[in-house]
């Protein structure tokens, strides 16, 4: 293997007969190290906006959330709070409401979700880091309750937090009613107090309220939709995950920590993702079928040198292993050139950001992460359909007579 190593790098890098054969071979390696740098960079891309979503999940997911599988919404009691109270692994806990609801505020509507918190919610998730102005104050004042509000609803319906005269109604259908007479929809005003800000699709759908009111208007008396916790920074998620097991039957709860909370999202972001790696890698495939042509002109090239070296006792599968070993480091070279025009590229776009995002987003600049595991798939994938492409031609050479006649 090592003879073949060394032909192979001399036929790689050594002069040929053709000049032709050193401009593909040029062309070879330089289109594999743009196609590496493109899927590298697109899955870098990826890898950003992950990594930003699941960031500002954390100032509106708890750390874990315990919701029933049987329905909206599930009994609780003073004894299972008591039990919550005393798990060593929990720091702090709430009771939460969920529910759709109709928005109007000063004639402008829209639907959203009423989310109902108890006063443990500003202690068992981060949403005091997520105010943008105002602040999270959701118990009456002068009798009325307040409401904190996502920044999408609040520039949609044009929402002024500093007036006490114009105030947001709330209406849900009326669970309780029984005759023709009853009112189809309930509904509740409230001042704004504070407008969140955490850049997904949730700034234009909560209306954070006090749970009292929430389970008033809904007509619900000791129900919740889940409970969320914070834990201890101590404890391990398997710890909590066995603590809540033991209060919460996983035969009827589904115990949800802040990954499994939007898994749908994340879901969706990996199988595009992975069908960009897909699309790109057909592309590279195009890219690769030139190491075919630039091996097959070797071949020819040096039918001499490979029927001196069958004279001297090489065997077929030594001039099968040269050329093989020759298209592994054509794309090797090609994947380490790529590599570093990928790194160069997201230096750049980290520090002064050639790719901009267009206006109206929260971010300025596309995110960027390289992972180690996507250079160990991109590189297995250059490497294999690289060696992948240099088959026919070390088919060919094989066939190559150990008599060359000279004309």
């Amino acid at each position: 293997m090592r003879i073949s190593y060394q032909i192979a790098k001399r036929y790689l890098f050594g002069k040929k007969s053709t000049n032709a054969i050193n401009l593909i071979t040029g062309i070879s390696v330089l289109g594999i190290s743009i196609g590496t740098a493109a899927l590298l960079l697109i899955l870098s891309v990826f890898n950003g906006f992950e990594k930003l979503t699941k960031e500002h999940l954390d100032s509106f997911n708890p750390d874990y959330k315990v919701v029933s599988k049987k329905g909206k919404f599930f009994k609780i009691d003073d004894e299972l709070l008591r039990r919550l109270d005393q798990l060593p692994e929990i720091h702090s806990f709430s009771k939460v409401i969920e529910e759709v609801t109709h928005i109007e505020y000063n004639s402008r509507q829209q639907i959203g979700v009423i989310k109902g918190v108890d006063n443990h919610y500003l202690q068992t998730t981060d949403l005091v880091k997520a105010i943008r102005t105002g602040k999270a104050d959701f118990k009456p004042t002068d009798g009325i309750y307040q409401a904190v509000v996502g920044n999408g609803i609040y520039n949609t319906l044009n929402i002024s937090i500093s007036s006490k005269l114009e105030s947001l109604k709330l209406s849900v259908p009326n669970r309780k009613k029984r005759g023709a007479l009853d009112r189809d929809f309930k509904s509740r005003s409230l001042l704004v107090s504070g407008v969140f800000l955490i850049r997904n699709e949730r700034d234009n759908q909560y209306v954070l309220v006090d749970y009292d009111m929430a389970a008033g208007l809904l007509d619900l008396k000791g129900e919740v939709s889940a409970i969320e916790f914070r834990t201890n920074p101590d404890t391990t998620p398997k710890d909590v995950r066995t603590a809540l097991s033991q209060v919460f039957s996983q035969d009827e709860y589904d115990i949800l920590d802040r990954i499994d909370q939007d898994a749908s999202v994340l879901k969706i972001m990996n199988i595009e993702k992975w069908s960009s790696y897909l699309i790109f890698s057909f592309t590279l495939i195009l890219i690769i079928f030139n190491i075919i042509g630039c091996l097959w002109m070797i071949v020819l090239d040096k039918r001499k040198d490979i029927a001196v070296l069958q004279s001297f006792g090489a065997t077929k599968r030594t001039i099968k292993n040269i050329f093989l070993i020759e298209g592994g480091m054509i794309s090797g070279l090609g994947f380490i050139l790529g590599l570093f025009f990928s790194a160069v590229f997201y230096i750049f776009q980290k520090t002064i950001g050639i790719i901009t995002v267009p206006d109206g987003f929260s971010i300025t600049n596309y995110p960027m992460e390289i992972e180690g595991l996507d250079i160990l798939i991109i590189l297995v994938t250059v490497m294999a359909l690289g060696i992948g492409a240099s088959i026919p031609a070390a088919l060919r050479a094989q066939k190559v007579s150990a008599y060359v006649r000279i004309e």
